[in-house]
């Protein structure tokens, strides 16, 4: 594992250019940061200022090279670089309420932005005004939208929202898009299409994180119960869910077809399997813990500490993990969702940590 630390700001949210040379930040605030790696330092390469309100959503197209980002301003822009300086385009979003999330779909000719106002905007390029539209999915949505993720074909599009509801929706475009072929979500696919519907028994929490796995058959959300979801399109809509002695999660992944990587309010990323026979079982906290200071001090020192203090409580408030704070982001650092081999962190602590997901994998096994 390697930490960064950037900031004593909470990062709110986080994206990587194509190849992990470059990571945009947001740092509580109406600024965007673009870091550089030089060597094993990450340097301030940009800053994007266009909006006026909090970054809620950042992310970085691969292919384009093209950065989105909404935020509390109810605007969204895209940004384009030309002679190493980021450009922005406004996008008309058409909204009442801050934006809460932004995703580039897999083909990079769209995004979709979820919202307070219980809405999400799927964005798409008119080339004949030049500008970027959108159009809304609105119903059956009840409240505000926190969580996004696309399926890989290109036009499914799981949400979570404040209703305690996942859904997934069609997000076709004709405009943009070639006729879908049918998926195990079903065949209609119609713009705004509500494919499937979960929640309302056995979770009754906040949609904090969607995932989609790599196949797209499956998708996993966790919910601020604490509860860890996972259904199975390709067994009838099988949903299996844990619900875990932790505190809420706020972000989840597929870290492989079987795998989900689960981080949120205990400030560590853990690990759950879903076999084939549609299982969902808790694995294990990715984090080594710090050895602890006391044990390795003398009798005569912890008595001379105890004096001191004239106490025997520990005030130390630092945690026996990297992340010192919730971890607000979870995303794939190197290969992808079928075969993730390094995932990366970030936190309300300004720390970013890359997991070595592979050696974690290989420890726990051993175990």
């Amino acid at each position: 594992m390697s930490l960064h630390q950037f900031s004593l700001e909470p990062i709110t949210c986080h994206a990587w250019n194509r190849d992990r040379t470059q990571i945009a930040l947001s740092l509580n605030n109406h600024e965007v940061h673009i870091y550089k790696k030089n060597g094993n330092q990450w340097v301030k390469a940009h800053e994007l200022k266009e909006h006026h309100g909090h970054i809620t959503g950042i992310d970085w197209a691969p292919k384009s090279n093209q950065i989105v980002t909404c935020g509390a301003d109810c605007n969204a822009y895209t940004w384009s670089q030309k002679d190493g300086i980021w450009k922005p385009t406004l996008v008309i979003l058409r909204i009442n309420r801050a934006a809460t999330i932004v995703k580039w779909c897999p083909l990079e000719n769209k995004f979709a932005v979820g919202s307070g106002a219980r809405l999400i905007s799927v964005c798409y390029f008119e080339s004949e005004n030049n500008w970027w539209v959108s159009k809304h999915i609105k119903r059956p949505i009840c409240s505000t939208v926190l969580s996004l993720d696309w399926h890989p074909n290109n036009v499914l599009l799981a949400v979570g929202s404040c209703d305690f509801k996942c859904r997934v929706f069609s997000a076709y475009i004709k405009e943009t898009d070639e006729k879908p072929a049918s998926t195990p979500w079903g065949t209609k696919m119609s713009f705004g299409q509500l494919m499937s519907e979960f929640g309302g028994t056995g979770s009754c929490g906040w949609v904090h994180g969607v995932s989609f796995s790599a196949s797209g058959n499956r998708l996993s959300w966790v919910s601020h119960d604490s509860t860890v979801s996972v259904v199975d399109a390709s067994k009838n809509m099988m949903v299996s869910q844990l619900k875990t002695e932790f505190l809420p999660f706020l972000s989840v992944s597929f870290v492989s077809e079987n795998s989900v990587v689960a981080a949120g309010h205990d400030c560590c990323p853990m690990l759950f399997n879903y076999d084939d026979r549609g299982s969902l079982t808790f694995v294990s906290k990715l984090d080594i813990p710090k050895p602890s200071i006391q044990s390795s001090i003398s009798a005569m020192e912890r008595f001379c500490n105890m004096n001191k203090r004239a106490t025997t409580e520990d005030h130390n408030t630092a945690l026996d993990m990297l992340h010192q704070n919730s971890i607000t982001q979870v995303s794939i650092y190197e290969v992808d969702k079928q075969d993730c081999h390094k995932f990366c962190t970030t936190g309300i602590d300004g720390a970013m940590t890359i997991w070595d997901f592979k050696t974690l994998e290989s420890l726990i096994q051993g175990l």
